[in-house]
């Protein structure tokens, strides 16, 4: 059995340099002491660090302000050591599996990027998402300057988010690096996953990692949900807002054993009042209920190195928008008035089951597993849209070390399955796609200046044929407290026009599908490079700390399926013959003003264009620049666990190209650009002890609203009717309160 031993030996300082911390790293092997080549140590919040040598020992730099030596080894608990002064350490690691529990009190970064990663990762807390509502998923980037949120069209009140500029299908959206958000799901699942069942949030720019697939393009969102073992006993939320919505979300966790805990997560959200705030006799937003069901499982047994999770979650989510006098009873699907309707039912199951060999503890194997089946029947007007998607996912990966823990290494296979049944009006497109798959993935890492993780994998699937994804991440530090990172990967994927871009049925255009002889919609996968470049540098200003990031990438499409909005009387679907790019800049400066109040800016500049028939253009509703500015303040934590919060966001967006309306008639034409806006949220938070708090805040509080969101909203069935205009609020300002109940 491996045991903690610590012990820090103290010698003259006449016998140590005052630059320089020695020391060795150990540890117990069958009741023998043997030193670990390759630990990593570094000072904590720095680059400053080394690894061991093949007799364990170790030489840092040392500074009067660095205070917390990190220790750490795969497959061991990573140690963190407090140093006032010159030292020689003798330090032993003790193996995860054998790990008592330990609590850790610290103020936690509610956004935080790590100096280390190869990988440009920005990881976002459940603290971050308390900033704002954060109903659902869809909403909890509204504070993240990596993220956009625009509004897909003028009746679904589906919010779009972007990344690199580019949409959500050329993200991989994750829950706990199982796919989720794909296929049928593309257009309204963010809003599938409530807020509180959101523990962090884990967002990657460029290329992901090849363990997790070869859709990824843009980036990667990973959400890692609430666990049973460590969230509260009890968790109550209810909100309520201005705009006639309501929501409960409630907890329930327990442990049923040593080894087993399982928790209930259920949530429920109503809007059955109608708004017109610009009075277009359409509703601003849609009416809708929501029951969302989870049923978690975890199981931990440390002494094997065993961990497993078992989900399975319900979701019935119902919409209906339109004509302020539209009633589906007598008027669905006819010419009475204009109306919509879309109801979803979701049933996802998932098992994930991971094991720590005890006795080599840098080998592990992980298996998930995961099946959904996504129901959606809707119809928009005169056009009915229905789609069954079952989707079966599984992956197994094996991690190990190569001579020390410096050089790690991931490798495994990965299985998907997709059906597809989607009625168009009165066409059926069905189709089945399955693809298998194996990876490998090596990470170099040499803490002191820079780490590499650079994979491959090989992918057979049914209708893309055989192909080869690569990607490759790395990290060099220049200097103290710097990332300097470079990134370049490949992504494939298969388009699902019309689950991605369900906005098209709430406009008079007629389907144009230019048939290529493809595979799919006879139309050929979209394959895109995405390269990318970063720069991270933290420092002090006026003694308080600061950071500032520099990140520009580039995605260039091999093939893309365009979508073209560019003759307002139709919406036409081919391959692209020529160029299609995006190219994204971004500027962010965060720092803590004073203590407990911090400041995060951003800008960010866009050049997006595609090939279209008529020419190469700009992306519509892509602006070209973006402002964005986050503002947090927290008082005092008095001794009865209360206390204030402050939250402040604004977003000012530059002009953005309108689609060509140029053959419409002149009552129906729009300019070629939109005006800049800009919003503010604001949210104030009272915390009156660790179980309860109440919040109240305020979304587009400056009242900007888009005056005229529907084109052709004064003849639904007219030639000219369309709803996917929007690039600002429609509603105006919206306020909200809400309380937060728990039991630990």
């Amino acid at each position: 059995m491996r045991k903690v031993i610590c012990i820090l030996m103290l010698l003259p300082l006449t016998l140590l340099s005052q630059e320089v911390i020695n020391g060795v790293v150990t540890e117990n092997s069958t009741g023998k002491e043997l030193p670990l080549l390759g630990a990593n140590v570094y000072w904590l919040d720095t680059t400053v660090g080394t690894t061991t040598d093949i007799d364990g020992k170790f030489s840092v730099p040392y500074k009067p302000e660095y205070q917390q030596l990190v220790i750490s080894y795969v497959g061991f608990k990573t140690d963190t050591l407090t140093i006032s002064s010159v030292r020689t350490i003798k330090h032993m690691l003790k193996a995860t599996g054998e790990l008592d529990e330990v609590t850790l009190t610290s103020r936690k970064q509610a956004t935080s990027k790590s100096y280390l990663q190869s990988a440009n990762v920005m990881t976002v807390s459940s603290d971050e998402l308390l900033k704002a509502a954060c109903c659902n998923l869809s909403e909890s980037f509204e504070t993240n300057p990596s993220i956009d949120v625009n509004f897909a069209d003028a009746v679904t009140g589906t919010r779009q988010i972007k990344m690199l500029g580019l949409t959500s299908p050329y993200i991989l959206i994750t829950s706990e690096n199982i796919p989720t958000i794909r296929g049928a799901s593309q257009a309204y699942g963010l809003s599938f996953t409530p807020g509180t069942w959101v523990e962090s949030i884990q967002i990657t720019k460029g290329a992901g990692s090849v363990v997790n697939g070869f859709e990824s393009i843009a980036g990667q969102i990973n959400t890692e949900l609430v666990k049973p073992l460590t969230d509260s006993k009890l968790f109550v939320n209810a909100y309520g807002s201005t705009g006639a919505r309501f929501e409960l979300n409630t907890h329930l966790n327990t442990k049923v054993s040593d080894k087993w805990s399982t928790g209930l997560y259920v949530h429920g959200n109503l809007r059955d009042k109608k708004f017109d705030m610009n009075d277009d006799g359409f509703v601003d937003m849609p009416l809708q209920k929501q029951f969302n069901f989870m049923n978690r499982w975890q199981y931990t047994n440390p002494e094997k190195g065993l961990v497993s999770f078992i989900n399975l979650r319900y979701l019935n989510d119902s919409k209906q928008t339109g004509q302020l006098n539209f009633n589906p009873e007598t008027d669905k699907l006819t010419t009475n008035a204009w109306g919509s309707e879309i109801d979803t039912e979701r049933l996802d199951a998932s098992v994930k089951f991971g094991y720590v060999n005890p006795e080599i503890p840098w080998q592990s194997i992980g298996v998930q597993t995961a099946f959904s089946s996504h129901k959606q029947e809707s119809y928009f007007g005169l056009t009915q849209y229905d789609i069954l998607h079952n989707s079966l996912y599984a992956n197994a990966i094996y991690n190990s070390i190569i001579s020390d823990s410096r050089h790690k290494i991931k490798t495994g296979i990965s299985y998907t399955y997709d059906h597809y049944d989607e009625f168009v009006g009165i066409d059926d497109f069905e189709r089945t796609e399955n693809s298998i798959g194996a990876f490998f993935e090596y990470n170099f890492d040499n803490l002191e200046k820079w780490n590499m993780t650079a994979g491959v994998r090989i992918d057979r699937h049914n209708l893309l044929g055989t192909f080869i994804t690569p990607r490759f991440h790395a990290r060099y530090t220049p200097w103290e407290k710097s990332a300097l990172r470079f990134s370049f990967g490949r992504g494939k994927r298969s388009a699902n026009i019309f689950a991605e871009n369900q906005s098209i049925f709430s406009t008079s255009r007629t389907i144009n599908l230019i048939n290529s002889g493809g595979e799919i919609y006879g139309l050929d996968p979209e394959i895109a490079w995405n390269y990318g470049v970063s720069y991270l540098q933290g420092f002090n200003l006026f003694g308080r700390k600061a950071d500032i990031t520099f990140d520009y990438y580039r995605t260039d499409f091999q093939n893309q399926v365009v979508v073209d909005y560019e003759n307002p009387q139709q919406i036409s679907f081919y391959n692209l013959d020529g160029d299609s790019y995006a190219n994204s800049f971004q500027l962010e400066f965060n720092y803590n003003l004073f203590e407990h109040f911090d400041l995060r800016t951003a800008y960010k500049l866009y050049d997006v264009k595609t090939q279209y028939q008529t020419g190469k253009l700009e992306r519509p509703l892509t602006p070209k620049h973006r402002l964005f500015a986050n503002a947090s303040y927290e008082t005092h934590l008095k001794d009865n666990g209360s206390q204030w919060k402050f939250d402040a966001t604004y977003n000012w967006l530059g002009e953005q190209r309108f689609s060509s309306t140029e053959a419409n008639p002149l009552e129906y034409q729009l300019p070629g650009y939109t005006p800049t806006l800009g919003t503010l949220n604001v949210q104030v938070t009272k915390v009156f002890s660790p179980k309860f708090e109440v919040y109240l805040g305020g979304e587009n509080i400056t009242n900007v609203r888009q005056s005229n969101p529907i084109l052709g909203a004064d003849d639904p069935f007219g030639l000219n009717f369309d709803t996917t205009f929007v690039y600002g609020p429609i509603f105006g300002s919206m306020y909200y309160a809400g309380l937060r109940f728990k039991i630990q």
